[in-house]
């Protein structure tokens, strides 16, 4: 049977008896009556932490909350300044915010869509923040992580890290989520590990950090009505935690399956002026996204070629953070080289989700080589 049509994601491929043992699960959890909370919980916490080698898994209740939670459990407060990428998802963005902080927007390198540690360092130099949000973007990682990373630290600044698009994700054989001094994720269904509904995580080696997590996710509770700080609810639900620690049995074979489909792009399409972009060569990627740049003047074109084609595409993110009209009057400054608003005007995201097929992958590249020939 040919192929005639390719989604951008789609959340229904699932392994053999995967279902089953999901709907079986959650109707022990209903006649047990456990629907927040449960031994489920600290059950998928502990894979959490098993497979990131962070030392503490926090489960909560999305990944917006979850930097909001590290923010506030590194002691960010109001007016602080924090830097964050001018190229991320807004929930970056707000969750600074949220806290009654004061956002700084640093632009991106333009090839590897992350910060550069040159531009990170001029960032803290004027403006002299608090703490800083370094994004891994598109389920790759900075090439200067790690540079960055001890640059932050030397310079006394609070460094997050929000990996909720690189589960899996390594740099130098480390896990990025399990080496940051405390760093979130979210297990949006979309995620390369999703779960039923929304649900985040925070991960950290650092015992105090971990205990003020978890006293912030359920209200500030330092007892059942004892709350030593002010917190909120953002407790995951046990349906959401049983899905994922289902889904944890399976992550290495999703992960094979998006990074191979990754791979299949970068060698089928070489030599078109649609070029696909892959994590430096030290860092490894976790196939979240497909990502390529074409000059934005031609990108309409092909994505109407795309559409007739019925197949799917994405542009992450369609727009620099301090470009859009929700930063007025929260923009405490930025640098910007044009860098980030570019890529936004770039950046082209072909269908990658697990277990796409090979029939799937070369019905896509054979309409772009298509689109480039005619």
């Amino acid at each position: 049977m040919s192929i005639t049509s390719v989604p951008f994601i789609t959340l229904n491929r699932f392994e053999n008896g995967f279902r089953e043992n999901f709907l079986g699960g959650v109707a022990n959890l209903f006649e047990k009556t456990q629907f927040v909370g449960g031994p489920i919980v600290g059950e998928m916490e502990a894979e959490l932490s098993k497979v990131t080698k962070a030392k503490y898994a926090i489960g909560c209740a999305n990944g917006t909350d979850a930097i909001q939670i590290a923010l506030r459990a590194v002691g960010v407060e109001k007016n602080d300044r924090v830097l964050i990428p001018d190229m991320t998802f807004w929930a970056t963005f707000e969750a600074v915010v949220n806290v009654g902080a004061n956002p700084v927007t640093v632009d991106v390198h333009r090839e590897t869509c992350h910060w550069d540690l040159e531009t990170f360092k001029k960032a803290v130099h004027e403006f002299k923040p608090k703490a800083a949000i370094m994004v891994h973007l598109y389920g790759w990682a900075s090439p200067d992580t790690l540079e960055i990373r001890k640059f932050a630290k030397d310079n006394n600044v609070l460094l997050i890290e929000d990996g909720a698009q690189c589960f899996g994700t390594e740099i130098k054989g480390e896990s990025i989520l399990g080496s940051a001094l405390i760093s979130t994720t979210s297990f949006y269904p979309a995620k390369v590990l999703g779960a039923s509904g929304d649900a985040g995580a925070v991960f950290t080696n650092d015992e105090e950090l971990a205990k003020r997590t978890r006293i912030l996710i359920n209200h500030g509770r330092t007892d059942h009505y004892s709350h030593g700080m002010i917190g909120w609810n953002s407790r995951i639900g046990a349906y959401e935690s049983l899905f994922l620690k289902l889904s944890l049995d399976h992550i290495e074979a999703r992960l094979e399956s998006r990074r191979n489909a990754v791979k299949y792009y970068a060698e089928a399409l070489q030599g078109l002026p649609f070029k696909p972009v892959l994590a430096a060569s030290h860092v490894k990627e976790n196939g979240y996204c497909a990502v390529g740049m074409v000059d934005p003047a031609l990108r309409p074109a092909l994505i109407e070629t795309l559409k007739k084609a019925n197949i799917g595409f994405g542009t992450i993110y369609p727009g620099a953070m301090s470009l859009q009209s929700g930063a007025v009057g929260h923009l405490a400054g930025k640098i910007d080289n044009g860098n980030a608003h570019y890529i936004s005007q770039a950046v082209l995201n072909l269908p990658c989700f697990a277990y796409i097929t090979k029939e799937e992958l070369e019905y896509v590249c054979q309409t772009v080589r298509n689109h480039f020939k005619a």
